[in-house]
């Protein structure tokens, strides 16, 4: 792996590194009950659950990998596509003997999650995403905030990504400005992401992440390739009021694909959620999950 940077120090958060059959994750987790998987967004890592993640550990096993190229996991060359990341997550909960889990994603993580559900909802006793998009969305949806991404071809370039991620610090710290959520994160936390994100590995990792999504990803989308496949998975969508990206219209479309998915709207909240708010993320996931075990009861009494 290569990664000789120490990990942040969390109090009550148990490190491990597990091999699966296509990669080695480092694991961060904590707690006992039923499973809870967190998936972090881009571009960070386990990190950003630290404040979500002793809230859920009062009741949950909480298990919290960082993703294919990000933090400690291993960082290969390819394997970036989001059905190459859904095949990591399917892997990891192989070896680590999980049947099923409560998914919770944030931003790619909250993509990664979407696919899992459509791919292998047996594995998923229910989805919760914290401002990501669902699997159905058209152009003419989001077409009206394009301009807001601007800054993409500046890492989903080839060869050019993975040095502007390296070299020019600056375009990552930009990132985490973005979506009305100056302030949100200090200089030193944000310190910390931009420093894994410089080595080597993981800057080209990012890359072609990024890159996979905008070049082979987007148009197949755009085009209704997931209207084909239902979402069983009940799902609870959470979005920032002021995460300018996506508005409360542009999260429309999903009706004739979903059987179950609500959408909650965070009053104040930008892009990164999991950190500004984790009381009332917590509050979420744990309210969910309850109401869907409720509801299984009663249609078995």
């Amino acid at each position: 792996m290569n990664v000789i940077r120490p990990l942040p120090d969390v109090p009550g958060i148990e490190h491990r590194y597990v091999d699966t059959a296509r990669m080695r994750f480092h694991v961060a987790q904590a707690g006992s009950g039923l499973p809870v998987l967190l998936l972090h967004g881009w571009p960070q890592h386990w990190w950003s659950w630290r404040k979500v993640l002793p809230l859920l550990a009062n009741d949950h096993l909480v298990i919290c990998p960082d993703l294919r190229g990000a933090g400690w996991s291993d960082a290969p060359k390819e394997g970036y596509r989001t059905e190459n990341l859904v095949d990591d997550v399917l892997a990891l909960l192989d070896t680590l003997g999980l049947p099923q889990v409560l998914v919770v994603g944030h931003d790619v993580g909250g993509r990664i999650g979407f696919h899992l559900s459509l791919r292998a909802p047996e594995r998923v006793s229910a989805l919760v995403t914290l401002n990501a998009m669902h699997p159905y969305w058209r152009a003419r949806s989001l077409a009206g905030q394009a301009w807001r991404f601007w800054w993409t071809p500046l890492v989903e370039t080839t060869l050019v990504g993975r040095w502007v991620l390296r070299r020019i610090p600056a375009v990552t710290r930009m990132v985490f400005r973005l979506g009305h959520s100056r302030g949100v994160l200090s200089p030193a936390e944000i310190a910390e992401y931009v420093a894994s994100v410089r080595e080597p590995a993981r800057a080209r990792a990012g890359e072609r992440l990024m890159h996979e999504f905008a070049y082979r990803e987007i148009v197949p989308t755009l085009l209704g390739r997931n209207r084909s496949r239902r979402l069983t998975v009940p799902t609870l969508m959470l979005h920032g009021t002021r995460n300018a990206a996506r508005t409360a219209r542009s999260l429309r479309g999903y009706e004739p694909y979903a059987d179950e998915l609500h959408i909650q709207m965070i009053d104040g909240a930008g892009q990164w959620l999991p950190e500004q708010c984790p009381d009332t993320v917590a509050y979420a996931v744990r309210e969910f999950g309850r109401r869907l075990e409720s509801t299984a009861a009663g249609r078995m009494a």
